[in-house]
C-alpha cells in the first residue's frame, strides 16, 4: 500500500467513527428517554476519545510527511485531501485526550441543563454549563495557537478563512440597508391574515412535507425525517437524519423547517459518496451549508412559482382548514412579516437581525466585555434596539437557542453569510435560467438541484467559503443581492 492509500484508509476509518458519534447526537435528541441522559453522556465520551484516537494515529503523521516530501507527484484532487487533512491532523493532535472527553461530555450534560433551563426559562439553572463552554472553548483555541483570538478560532471552525473583522464588515454594510427595510414593512398598513392558522393536525402536516421534500429531491432511501424540540440536520449524504417539530396551529412551520433541513440534505447528498471521508466529499463550511437550505427554504418554497404547484395539494389535505382563503392570502400569509422574538420563528427579511445579535453577544463574550452572568440582560437590550421586541422571560431570549449547549459557538454568522449566498446564488441562476420560476409552477426542481451539485456540492472543500461564492456566482461576496431580494420579493406585498 502506497502513502496515499495508507492515508485514505486511516481517514475513512476516523471519519467512520465520527458518524457513529453523530448517530448518538441524532438519537439523544430524537429517542433518548429521560432516565438515560448519563449513560449516553458516558457512551458518547466513549466514542469521542476512539474517534480522536483514530484521527492522531501516528501513522497518519508519517503518511502526511512522506506525501508532503512530493507534492508534485500527486494529482489535484490528492493535494486536496493532503491540505485538509494536515489541518484536521494538526488540530486533533494538539487537543489532548482527557480534553476531548472533557467536552464530549460536557456537551451531552449541557444540553440537559438547556432543555431543562428553557422549559423552566431560567438562565441561572443553565449558567454555570455555559460558563464551563465558554472556559473549554478558551482551552480549545489556546491549544490550537489561536491565543487570545478565541472568537477568530471559533468562526473558522465553522467558515474556515473567515475572520470575526469580515464578518463585521458584511454585517454593518448589511444592517445600513436592512433596518431602514424592516422599519418599512414593519409600518406597511397591508398585514397578512394569519386567523385561518388552526387546527391542521399533524399526520397531513408530515405526509405533505414529505411530498414537498421528495418532490425538491431529498432521496429517502439515504435518509429520514424525525421529531426534534430543534429541527436539525446531521449524517451523511449516505445517511442523512433530518428533524422537523409539528404545530396544530402554525402548519408552516414544520413545512417550511423540513425544506430548511431538507436544503442541508440536498447538500450532503450531493457530495461525492466516495470520498466521503475526505475533503474532496465534505461540505465546506456552515455558510455554504445555509445557503443551500436558506435558498430551498425562501428563494425556491416562498416563491409564487412554488406554490402555483403545491397550492392545490395542500388545500386537498386542508379543505376545511383554507375554506375561504384566497390564493393571494395564503401567498401572503407564507410570506408574512412580523418581527419575533424566536429566531427560528422569524421571517426572513427580520431574520438576519437575530444573527447579527447573536454574533454581537459571542464577540463581547469573548472579547471579555460580558460575562454569562450578564448575558440575558445584554440579550434583550440588543433585541430591542435592533427587533424592537424585548424578551419577557429567558425562553423568550438567552435560552432560546441549543447551539451554546454543545460549545456551537461562532456557528451563527454563518446563518447570515449563507442568506447572502443564497440570493448572490439565486440571482446567477435567474441570469441562467430566466424562467426557473415556470418550471417550479410544472413541479420541475431539477435544473436548479443539478445547477447547484455542478457549481457547489461537486467541489467539496476544494474553495473556502469566500472562493466558492467567487467561483460559483463570478462575484465576491456581497450583501446587495441579499437586500436586492428582499426588495423584490416583499416590496410589492408591503409596499406598493
Amino acid at each position: 500500500m502506497n502513502a496515499f492509500d495508507e492515508l485514505n484508509s486511516m481517514l475513512r476509518r476516523a471519519h467512520l467513527l465520527g458518524t457513529v458519534s453523530d448517530l448518538l447526537a441524532w438519537d439523544e435528541q430524537v429517542n433518548l428517554p429521560d432516565g438515560s441522559t448519563e449513560l449516553r453522556a458516558e457512551q458518547r465520551a466513549v466514542m469521542a476519545e476512539t474517534q480522536h484516537a483514530a484521527a492522531v494515529e501516528t501513522r497518519i503523521g508519517a503518511a502526511l510527511a512522506t506525501l508532503e516530501k512530493s507534492p508534485d507527484a500527486l494529482s489535484d484532487e490528492q493535494r486536496t485531501v493532503l491540505r485538509w487533512a494536515r489541518r484536521d491532523y494538526d488540530r486533533e493532535t494538539k487537543l489532548p485526550e482527557a480534553f476531548v472527553r472533557e467536552k464530549a461530555e460536557q456537551g451531552s450534560r449541557a444540553y440537559h441543563a438547556w432543555a431543562e433551563a428553557r422549559a423552566a426559562s431560567d438562565f441561572a439553572r443553565y449558567a454555570p454549563y455555559l460558563e464551563k463552554n465558554v472556559e473549554l472553548a478558551r482551552r480549545e483555541a489556546a491549544y490550537l495557537g489561536f491565543g487570545d483570538r478565541t472568537y477568530d478560532y471559533l468562526i473558522d471552525r465553522h467558515d474556515p478563512g473567515m475572520t470575526a473583522a469580515a464578518i463585521d464588515r458584511l454585517f454593518t454594510e448589511l444592517k445600513t440597508e436592512l433596518v431602514p427595510l424592516v422599519r418599512a414593512i414593519v409600518g406597511s398598513p397591508v398585514q397578512p391574515r394569519t386567523d385561518w392558522m388552526r387546527g391542521f393536525p399533524e399526520d397531513p402536516q408530515e405526509r405533505f412535507l414529505r411530498e414537498v421534500t421528495e418532490r425538491i429531491g431529498f432521496d429517502y432511501s439515504h435518509g429520514r425525517v424525525d421529531r426534534a424540540v430543534h429541527p436539525f440536520c446531521s449524517g451523511t449524504g449516505l445517511d442523512v437524519r433530518m428533524t422537523t417539530r409539528f404545530h396544530v396551529d402554525n402548519p408552516l412551520d414544520s413545512l417550511f423547517s423540513a425544506i430548511h433541513e431538507s436544503g442541508h440534505g440536498l447538500y450532503d447528498q450531493g457530495l461525492r459518496a466516495d470520498q466521503h471521508h475526505t475533503a474532496l466529499g465534505q461540505a465546506v463550511g456552515m455558510g455554504v451549508h445555509e445557503s443551500q437550505s436558506r435558498l430551498w427554504e425562501n428563494q425556491v418554497a416562498r416563491s409564487r412559482g412554488f406554490w402555483r404547484y403545491f397550492e392545490p395539494r395542500w388545500r386537498d389535505l386542508f379543505s376545511e382548514q383554507l375554506r375561504g382563503v384566497s390564493s393571494d392570502e395564503l401567498y401572503l400569509a407564507v410570506n408574512a412579516v412580523r418581527p419575533t422574538l424566536i429566531r427560528v420563528d422569524a421571517d426572513e427579511v427580520t431574520y438576519n437581525l437575530h444573527i447579527v445579535l447573536r454574533f454581537e453577544i459571542e464577540r463581547r463574550l469573548f472579547s471579555g466585555e460580558l460575562a454569562v452572568p450578564e448575558l440575558p440582560a445584554a440579550w434583550n437590550q440588543l433585541s430591542d434596539s435592533l427587533l424592537g421586541l424585548r424578551p419577557g422571560n429567558d425562553a423568550e431570549g438567552v435560552l432560546q437557542d441549543v447551539h451554546w449547549s454543545d460549545g456551537a459557538f461562532g456557528y451563527f454568522p454563518s446563518y447570515c453569510v449563507g442568506n447572502m449566498m443564497a440570493a448572490q446564488l439565486w440571482y446567477r441562476a435567474l441570469e441562467l435560467r430566466p424562467r426557473l420560476e415556470d418550471e417550479f409552477a410544472a413541479g420541475d426542481f431539477s435544473w436548479l438541484l443539478g445547477w447547484l451539485r455542478e457549481v457547489v456540492h461537486r467541489h467539496g472543500k476544494r474553495f473556502l467559503t469566500l472562493e466558492l461564492v467567487e467561483q460559483s456566482t463570478g462575484e465576491p461576496l456581497s450583501p446587495k443581492y441579499l437586500i436586492r431580494y428582499l426588495k423584490e420579493r416583499y416590496g410589492p406585498l408591503y409596499l406598493p
